[in-house]
């Protein structure tokens, strides 16, 4: 299914791809859509490895880290599945962009067709590669199943089915079903793994109309619910396969965000008006606990996920409330947490990480689209 490494004219492409995205911008773009192409092309000046055609993990180099004896200077999977999306968000914005993708070229080199399903790996095949995790997997089929639905690629639509394929091997009855987080370590079923594979089921229904895609989505949303729901109708983040099941409480935006949106799809495929309902309560939950002190209580990758749910549920809940309060947020993180590089500081210690860069890249181009769109007054 997947080549080698990108020769010739693929790299061509690419590079034209990269630089051509400054001078893209739409004319009709306000303070977000400026923001956005600035801070694209700053994403490109500083990680952006032209020699090997791929992006450094974080900018300094002496954060880079060892692993295995072997030096991991250049990005995870994880921060392509950030780029993939924003690039899908920016293609939005201007469809003649091809920004899509050259990036899936690159994720090329992580493609591990090992049994029992191929997937993707987290790290370069050729370069000692981790493990398969099964939300990076997942979060590749959402944003080439949301290309799909606008481009209507074939190749797109295969990819996201490849990625249905690849979650279902990691779904199980322990505990009454659920996905796990990592190929071979059954040690815990987690929301970011879960959340997000009701997601490509849903849009995999809705794209083809197969019941069982519908019914896939259900049992993970219902299995979710059941585990690892909060009293407060957020997410924890997993739960321990383990004796006594014991439930890791952090609760993070993501999470929150991959379920708040399956309650819309759920609502949108089946006009069932209990889903609606379901996801209004999720979305008046979050708003006051993510983003009621203005300003981002975890990384910006994170909050992308869940404005994709609010932004979702402007479809049938016109109030405007919960991407108004995501903006202070993101006005705040504008105004106070740039980096003299243009990137941003996107942890307490000022270190610079790729997949942070690709979420705020996509909360920038989702802004400029609201912004576009007269929803921002």
């Amino acid at each position: 299914m997947m080549t080698n490494k990108i020769k010739g004219l693929g790299l061509v492409l690419f590079l034209s791809a990269m630089t051509g995205i400054a001078s893209a911008q739409n004319t009709k773009g306000g303070v977000y859509t400026a923001a956005l192409y600035a801070f694209d092309a700053a994403i490109q000046k500083n990680f952006y490895d032209k020699a090997s055609n791929r992006y450094f993990v974080v900018l300094d180099p002496k954060e880079r880290e060892t692993k295995n004896g072997y030096l991991r200077e250049y990005t995870y999977l994880w921060s392509y599945c950030a780029l993939y999306q924003a690039a899908n968000e920016m293609e939005k914005l201007n469809p003649k962009a091809n920004l899509m993708e050259p990036i899936k070229k690159q994720m090329e080199e992580y493609w591990d067709p090992a049994p029992p399903v191929a997937g993707y790996s987290d790290y370069i095949m050729k370069l000692k590669p981790g493990q398969r995790y099964y939300d990076d997997n997942e979060w590749i089929g959402i944003s080439a199943l949301d290309s799909y639905v606008r481009t209507k690629k074939k190749s797109d639509l295969k990819l996201g089915k490849d990625m249905y394929d690849f979650i279902l091997s990691g779904y199980d009855q322990v505990l009454g079903g659920g996905i796990y987080w990592v190929e071979g370590d059954k040690g815990s079923k987690n929301t970011c793994s879960n959340g997000p594979g009701a997601l490509v089921a849903l849009q995999l229904y809705q794209i083809t109309k197969q019941k069982a895609y519908l019914d896939t989505a259900i049992k993970i949303v219902a299995w979710t619910d059941s585990k690892l729901r909060t009293p407060e109708n957020l997410y924890w983040d997993n739960i321990s396969t383990k004796a006594g099941n014991r439930i890791g409480k952090a609760t993070f935006s993501y999470n929150t965000g991959t379920m708040l949106e399956s309650y819309v799809y759920l609502y949108e495929l089946t006009k069932d008006k209990k889903y609606l309902e379901q996801a209004n309560i999720i979305a008046d939950a979050s708003l006051p606990f993510f983003y009621g002190k203005d300003k981002f209580r975890d990384g910006y990758w994170f909050n992308a996920v869940l404005l994709r749910g609010y932004q979702h549920l402007l479809k049938f809940n016109k109030d405007t409330k919960y991407i108004m309060g995501f903006k202070k947020c993101l006005d705040y993180a504008l105004a106070n947490e740039k980096h003299e590089l243009g990137v941003f500081k996107t942890d307490k210690g000022g270190t610079q990480n790729l997949v942070e860069q690709g979420g705020m890249l996509e909360i920038l181009a989702r802004y400029a689209q609201m912004e576009q769109q007269g929803l921002l007054k």
